[in-house]
């Protein structure tokens, strides 16, 4: 398939479900129960008059399809409305919890690959060995485990118990830390939520990297490695590794997309102030400006981390240049 034919082809079909998964996310939190207007109000019975005035601020008295209107403006000039419960720019509000995200993802995620990769590479090469049955058990365990709970067991043992680490937060409150200091403070709060955010997806890139070696050995180019002499790191590194990574790497950016899901369960268990927490506060409060934004964010990420994948597989496998 001609390179550049490809490559358009697999950009439109992302920018065309970018589309979709916009204007689907304007109806989604709709359907959910409430009156976000009402919340917004202090607790009580408040009268008619206070309610309305609350919905024709937020343009919640308009009809849908021109709420639809003001939200596909206010989507392409990167906007997202205003915030229901700040009463400011969704965009001010997003932009505030993006990093805290992408540090403790970025982290987690670097970690989970390498270690899972490389533990699945040696389990699977010498399968049925004691490291492979040691290290797949686990795997299988830590991939099984729900993000919530072993954070909170995370919690209790080396914060509360040993007194290691932080219960949670990104900083100290009313801490003013600077140069060394503050980052020593920082890497304390991110270890616990980054290892648990890490903790599933490694025993997820072990269990699936182990699967791929073990099926890639029996393939007739590594007997025939095998058969010219070859090295077992020569056979492993040049000949097993490449073909055998190509189902890992989907999966890998797959879940870079989809991180939102984890990001959620690990900020919320130690309150780290990212999106997954935003979410989950602005689920809580009804703030459809706030929850379309993440929502959409999340969205695009996975539709990229796809697009990425597919562009690395025309290089990784020669099969698609066919």
């Amino acid at each position: 398939m001609d390179k550049r034919r490809y490559f358009l082809k697999k950009i439109a079909n992302a920018v065309l479900t970018i589309v979709l998964v916009a204007s689907f996310n304007f109806a989604l939190f709709r359907i959910l129960p409430g009156d976000p207007a009402r919340l917004l109000l202090p607790k009580g019975k408040q009268p008619p008059e206070a309610v309305e005035k609350q919905r024709k601020a937020f343009n919640l008295d308009k009809p849908l399809w021109q709420q639809f209107i003001y939200y596909w403006g206010d989507t392409l000039q990167g906007e997202f409305g205003t915030s229901f419960s700040e009463k400011r720019p969704v965009s001010e509000v997003v932009a505030e919890r993006i990093w805290p995200t992408v540090l403790l993802v970025g982290v987690g995620t670097i970690f989970a690959t390498l270690i899972g990769m490389i533990s699945g590479v040696f389990a699977g090469w010498r399968r049925n060995g004691t490291f492979d049955v040691v290290t797949t058990n686990l795997g299988m365990v830590f991939y099984s485990m729900p993000t919530f709970w072993f954070g909170l067991l995370m919690i209790m043992l080396f914060a509360t118990e040993l007194q290691w680490f932080p219960t949670g937060r990104m900083e100290e409150p009313g801490a003013d830390l600077q140069g060394w200091d503050q980052i020593v403070s920082l890497v304390k709060h991110l270890f616990l939520p980054a290892f648990t955010f890490a903790i599933s997806y490694v025993g997820e890139y072990h269990i699936i990297m182990r699967s791929s070696i073990t099926g890639v050995m029996t393939e007739d180019f590594t007997l025939t490695a095998r058969a010219k002499g070859l090295s077992d790191n020569k056979v492993l590194w040049k000949h097993v590794m490449p073909n055998a990574l190509l189902p890992t790497v989907t999966i890998v950016m797959m879940n870079i997309g989809f991180v939102m899901s984890g990001a959620i369960l690990s900020e919320t268990v130690f309150n780290w102030p990212g999106l997954g927490l935003l979410a989950y506060e602005s689920m809580e409060k009804r703030d459809y400006p706030v929850m379309q934004a993440v929502f959409l964010i999340a969205s695009i990420a996975v539709i990229l981390a796809n697009l990425i994948a597919d562009i690395m597989y025309y290089y990784l496998d020669p099969r698609v240049e066919s």
